[in-house]
């Protein structure tokens, strides 16, 4: 008797997608009032191969959120002062303080990622990172940081597959860079420096959980409910309320409208 082929998940209507994502950023803002209610200190790493979705998921993670209270840090190139600095430093200054949720889209893992495989680092600076990064991870944590990490697994067939929708549409072409297409090349080097990382860095304190980001939309409903999961948290949504009748203006007469300048009716 013939085995029988491994059948992929099914897809996910837009119908349901939607519906649980409705679900799901509900209890974010929940989340989010719990956070700055009892002061905690939030901090969530994206991290995984170019394309492989992380963005799309903070979106929507930030989407209903208030950018006060949950905020994205996405650095760029260090400057020539950061590069003479300690490795982490850089990254210190946006750590969250009580009542604070930070979503790093990449982090100081770039070191163990793009650092190390584009030979942007020294072999002794990426050594000096793996053996000091759980201890600084450690540092956070009892420092009373919640600290989440993930990582965007996609497929050699599904990267190549979304840069070739990138480049072929105007309004994501300004998501690869030149950066991108080198990680193409070398998939197999990014692979290779991954696991490494992995064998440092995921601890019983400071786990890595590892996203299936094939499909976008089940890859962004199960980081987000996996994300709610590990914090505790209760519905503290304050009562509806009752709008007051508007005041009286009292003779107060606004200015005419023709004198107002107002942005054109093209639509």
């Amino acid at each position: 008797m013939e085995r029988e082929e491994k059948q992929g998940p099914k897809k996910i209507s837009n119908k349901f997608y939607n519906a649980e994502l409705n679900k799901l950023q509900i209890e974010l803002v929940k989340l989010q009032e719990w956070i700055k209610r009892k002061g905690l200190k939030v901090i969530v790493i994206f991290e995984g191969r170019d394309a492989a979705g992380k963005g799309g998921t903070i979106k929507r993670i930030t989407q209903v959120l208030n950018p006060r209270i949950c905020r994205v840090v996405a650095l760029g190139t260090p400057t020539e002062r950061e590069k003479t600095q300690w490795y982490f430093q850089r990254y210190v200054p946006h750590l969250p303080a009580a009542g604070e949720m930070v979503l790093f889209d990449r982090s100081w893992y770039n070191r163990a990622g793009v650092e190390k495989v584009m030979g942007f680092c020294t072999n002794d600076e990426y050594w000096e990172f793996l053996r000091s990064c759980p201890n600084f991870e450690r540092m956070l944590i009892r420092s009373g940081i919640i600290l989440i990490k993930y990582w965007f697994s996609v497929s050699e067939e599904v990267q190549e597959k979304r840069f070739g929708a990138r480049m072929s549409d105007p309004t994501k072409r300004w998501k690869l860079s030149p950066m991108d297409l080198k990680s193409r090349e070398m998939y197999v080097e990014y692979s290779q420096a991954k696991d490494e990382m992995f064998a440092y860095t995921d601890t019983k304190i400071s786990p890595w959980y590892m996203v299936d980001a094939d499909n976008k939309k089940r890859a962004r409903l199960n980081c987000i409910h996996h994300l709610l999961s590990m914090i505790s948290y209760e519905d503290l949504t304050p009562d509806p309320m009752e709008l007051p009748p508007r005041k009286d203006s009292k003779g107060y007469v606004r200015p005419p409208i023709e004198e107002m300048t107002y942005v054109p009716e093209v639509y």
